[in-house]
């Protein structure tokens, strides 16, 4: 039969995610490697995800998504960015922001279509391109200090590109793209008429007194942006994959065609426990910025401390350290060998590039661990020295 899996997909095989993590396990490993966090979500927000159980909420959601959710989504965007999206016809809930993802992708790609995402990028976008049929084209990020060339922006996109795919705040670099960089993003969409779609996931962790901007904020993009979010970060709760997409209704209606036959629906109970989440006083959401910077300070010190440059980290959970200077210049070995080596897990930034020469050196760490942990991982990382 030879293999099964279809051409689009070969190239898609275990992550370095699932290897490193295996690796964490084998040699009992502090693992900042992967971007999930070990702190648990708020507690009322637990209660009312109990109580909705209790209740009874059990069964299929609305298609669109429970309404005291999708009236949230619509609250939180006004609140926070002056946007007013009507939660009737321009929100959709989805199973988790990958979701929302991979229904948008499928539902605005035809075969062949070009998507243009900034390199590094996230590791699903790749496959999920692929899986909508389109060719992924990217921009890079020029390390240490991840700006873009607004050249390079314009040379990625042709007569055959569909869509612009933004990760602000950026994982795998921890940039947040400033003001004058989106207004670079939105001028070329509007000159060449393309969708924005736009992954906001990390819209509450900004640090250092700099804000998120939403790209549908900016002038002649609400009526061509895709907003995507969703309550997994910024609530810990990342098991409930709970998500959403918002922006014109012709386009979100697109999205929910598709949707409906991939999870169809999902996450019920949880919905009114983001729902919860999302009015949450300023207070909260200003905390977990702080704490968060914080973490990242005891991060980034002890990646300095042996030596090694660190990039920008301005939000996420993530900080990029550049090894060269240890005499590292295959970053995946690196990794492979550091769980045995010293105890932690890393993963190579080469993960997340079509060209990997360029980031030979370059290795992702997560910060967003239990104090005592990331504390002991830096303990750790000391050995680096040697």
């Amino acid at each position: 039969m030879g293999t099964p899996l279809v051409d689009r997909m070969s190239g898609f095989g275990t992550s370095i995610f699932a290897e490193m993590t295996q690796r964490a396990l084998r040699f009992e490993a502090v693992n900042l490697g992967q971007g999930f966090p070990d702190t648990d979500a708020p507690a009322e927000i637990r209660r009312v995800a109990v109580e909705a159980i209790e209740a009874g909420l059990n069964q299929y959601p609305p298609a669109s998504g429970m309404p005291v959710l999708r009236q949230a989504v619509a609250e939180h965007q006004e609140r926070f960015y002056g946007l007013h999206p009507d939660p009737d016809s321009e929100v959709l809930v989805t199973v988790g922001a990958t979701e929302a993802l991979s229904a948008t992708l499928l539902a605005l790609v035809e075969a062949g279509d070009e998507v243009v995402t900034f390199e590094p990028y996230y590791d699903a976008y790749a496959a999920l391109v692929a899986l909508a049929g389109g060719v992924h084209r990217s921009v890079p990020l020029h390390f240490p200090d991840l700006d873009f060339d607004p050249a390079d922006l314009r040379r990625a996109v042709t007569e055959r590109t569909r869509i612009i795919l933004l990760n602000n705040p950026h994982n795998p670099t921890g940039k947040v793209f400033s003001e004058a960089e989106l207004l670079q993003v939105a001028e070329v969409a509007r000159e060449h008429d393309l969708v924005v779609v736009t992954d906001e996931v990390y819209e509450h962790l900004t640090f250092d007194g700099l804000r998120h901007i939403p790209l549908a904020t900016l002038p002649g993009m609400a009526q061509r942006t895709l907003t995507i979010s969703s309550g997994g970060k910024t609530f810990s709760a990342t098991g409930w994959k709970v998500g959403w997409v918002h922006g014109p209704a012709e386009l979100v209606g697109a999205v929910a065609a598709v949707k409906q036959f991939l999870t169809f629906v999902g996450s019920g109970p949880f919905q009114p426990a983001i729902a919860h989440g999302l009015r949450m006083p300023d207070a909260f959401f200003a905390g977990l910025a702080t704490e968060m910077s914080a973490k990242r300070d005891v991060l980034v010190e002890a990646l300095t401390d042996v030596g090694v440059p660190v990039s920008p980290c301005q939000g996420t959970y993530f900080v990029i350290a550049d090894m060269t200077p240890l005499g590292v210049t295959d970053a995946v070995q690196f990794c492979r060998d550091l769980p045995e080596r010293i105890g932690v897990v890393g993963v190579p930034v080469s993960a997340f590039c079509h060209t990997p020469d360029r980031v030979a050196g370059l290795v992702r760490f997560a910060f967003c661990k239990e104090e005592h942990v990331l504390r002991e991982g830096a303990r750790r990382l000391s050995g680096l020295r040697s």
